[in-house]
């Protein structure tokens, strides 16, 4: 707002309050002297200018001062006391403004540091990526902060493309970090390993390792766990995918023709495996060419409105799908989602809000490295 043509135009303020309070006492009577009021302008200039720039305005304000009131015969002059009102305000406002500027500048760098944490849990994912047409809307529910626990990524490798969404237990550091640990794992892993089984192992350890490092360093960290879902879309099998998940909500499969949900597979949560002897199923199923994707946190699924309703995914996806069956496409679903999402809830989110849309793309493959091969480790079944 104080930029013109990319230049900034915040001194005209305080220069026109000048002009203005110097023309003001100049022609008004000797009743009622504003001259003193010219204290206001080094304070305009330390809000909105710059240290150098507020300076210049508390030197023209002190001129100013002595000048004018010089100009008045001497018992109509405001004297003395108002010259030192006026010189303290001064060298006050070009503190004050020399502290404001050395917090703003603090306030980039974490600014900068927080969007450095963002792209390195959350990477930014070239278009196409790993063969697949790939949306993506994240919305902390903290406006001021860039990330939290919801995460996922996609990493193509030899064996075919991997997925995972999800989301850590609690808010704060702790989660990040969780979410960090996590991601970290699913992109080695779902390069080198063979089987999506092996994947779903991987990722239970580590986060059971990150939750013990987490307790032996003195955090209470012992009740953390992540709901995700994992999957697959193998090379050799194009019109099906593997799935893995992890207590999440289930994805949603949408075609030009109507909606499904995929199976639960009823996993326990990350990091909760200790509790049960079974182990959470790789389930498989179709789909075709044109079909999308569409994986959510809880952000959206537990979003009430103002009489405390949850947001209906399924019948505002189905809906929209009637009405244009382009909303197929990743990015319109994404939208669609998003912005019902926030119409729902008033635009105040409970929570982090992940929407992730994917689909293969019919003319293309996944991007890997060449003469890698993985070492296949663990084994495993798909179970239909």
């Amino acid at each position: 707002m104080l930029r013109l043509h990319g230049h900034s135009v915040a001194w005209a303020a305080p220069l026109l309050l000048l002009i203005g309070i110097g023309l003001a006492d100049w022609n008004t009577s000797d009743q009622f002297r504003i001259i003193s009021w010219i204290v206001l302008v080094p304070g305009i200039a330390a809000a909105i200018c710059g240290v150098w720039t507020t300076a210049v305005f508390a030197c023209l304000a002190v001129v100013t001062y002595a000048e004018v009131d010089a100009s008045w015969e001497h018992q109509y002059q405001t004297g003395l006391p108002d010259f030192i009102l006026v010189s303290m305000g001064s060298v006050l406002a070009v503190l004050a403004c020399a502290v404001r500027v050395r917090g703003e500048r603090r306030m980039l760098h974490m600014m900068d540091v927080a969007e450095t944490t963002r792209r390195a849990v959350l990477r930014p994912l070239p278009p196409g990526w790993g063969g697949l047409d790939h949306a993506a809307v994240y919305l902390p529910a903290d406006s001021e902060a860039r990330v939290g626990g919801d995460f996922y990524d996609i990493q193509p490798g030899p064996r075919g493309t991997r997925l995972l969404l999800g989301d850590v237990q609690g808010k704060g550091l702790g989660a990040v970090e969780s979410a960090a640990a996590l991601l970290g794992t699913f992109r080695e892993a779902a390069y080198h390993e063979r089987l999506l089984r092996t994947v779903a192992d991987r990722l239970e350890v580590r986060m059971l390792r990150h939750v013990g490092y987490g307790t032996a360093v003195g955090r209470d960290d012992r009740d953390r766990f992540a709901t995700a879902v994992l999957v697959g879309f193998p090379d050799d099998a194009r019109e099906t995918v593997e799935f893995v998940n992890f207590g999440h909500e289930p994805p949603l499969v949408v075609a030009p023709g109507g909606v499904r949900t995929l199976p639960p597979g009823h996993g326990l949560p990350l990091g909760l495996a200790e509790l049960t002897s079974d182990q959470p199923l790789v389930l498989t199923a179709v789909l075709v060419p044109g079909e999308t994707l569409l994986l959510v946190t809880d952000g959206v699924t537990e979003a009430r409105d103002a009489d405390g309703v949850f947001f209906p995914l399924l019948d505002r996806v189905t809906r929209a799908l009637t009405e244009d069956p382009g909303t197929v496409e990743p990015q319109r679903l994404v939208e669609l989602v998003r912005d019902g999402t926030l119409r729902h809830c008033g635009g105040r989110l409970a929570d982090d809000t992940t929407i992730f849309a994917v689909r293969r793309r019919g003319d293309s493959k996944p991007v890997v490295s060449p003469n890698v091969v993985p070492e296949g480790t663990g084994g495993g079944t798909s179970q239909p």
